[in-house]
């Protein structure tokens, strides 16, 4: 039995989640539209690997200040159910699938709010996932984080902290991901795959031999 680690957003879903999330408020009228051409903004540095994660966090959990676990987790099931499933690409289903047939243990890991990483991947059937913690005070999200954010070698730090307390290892371990900002991630496991890779990661994969993954819906195969 092997880990598959699986990047979330871009990599088992067609687009950026903490986006669709903020559009999904905004057209519920639980969120600001002012705040979407900021977070195109920050949206474009994440994918750029310029980002400052604190900054981009802070602003992203503006709409959860003061709400409690349990509005949003009531927000979050047909936010998932709508929106995201229609997005999961079947590549990524068919490759959940083939490591569940060998037994392989499922992570997903993201340098996206845990609010929605546990959502999603729970919706998908992986029982374990990681995700930027956030702080809450008498039952009620904060707006801050805490903890080594699973942002770039945090992700890593992160992963080596869930491995330890799992009694897991990386051995024969398959990571998944499209993105640079993951570079660290895929160098700590033993096979990589690039999904959809943007320019800077199809590069390095080239130049290390990871190997390189096409994921698309049907209509976009047409």
């Amino acid at each position: 039995m092997a880990l598959g680690i699986f990047d979330m957003d871009d990599t088992l879903v067609d687009g950026d989640s903490a986006n669709l999330w903020l559009h999904y408020l905004v057209e519920r009228g639980l969120a600001p539209a002012e705040m979407l051409p900021r977070e195109a903004e920050l949206l474009q540095a994440y994918r750029d690997g310029r980002v400052d994660m604190h900054e981009y966090m802070r602003f992203a959990l503006i709409p959860l200040r003061g709400l409690g676990l349990d509005t949003v987790q009531g927000w979050l099931a047909p936010f998932v159910e709508h929106i995201i499933l229609p997005r999961i690409f079947p590549q990524a289903l068919r490759q959940l699938e083939w490591h569940r047939a060998r037994q392989d243990r499922l992570l997903v890991i993201s340098a996206t709010g845990e609010h929605l990483v546990s959502a999603i991947a729970h919706r998908l059937g992986v029982a374990d996932s990681i995700g930027i913690q956030l702080a809450t005070h008498d039952g009620c999200y904060s707006g801050d984080t805490h903890g080594v954010l699973s942002y770039r070698e945090g992700k890593v730090t992160r992963l080596h902290q869930w491995l330890h307390d799992e009694g897991e290892s990386l051995h024969d371990s398959y990571g998944y991901s499209d993105s640079l900002n993951d570079v660290p991630l895929l160098e700590a496991v033993a096979h990589r795959h690039a999904i959809n890779p943007d320019a800077t990661l199809r590069r390095i994969a080239g130049e290390r031999g990871w190997q390189v993954l096409c994921w698309q819906h049907a209509a976009q195969q047409a």
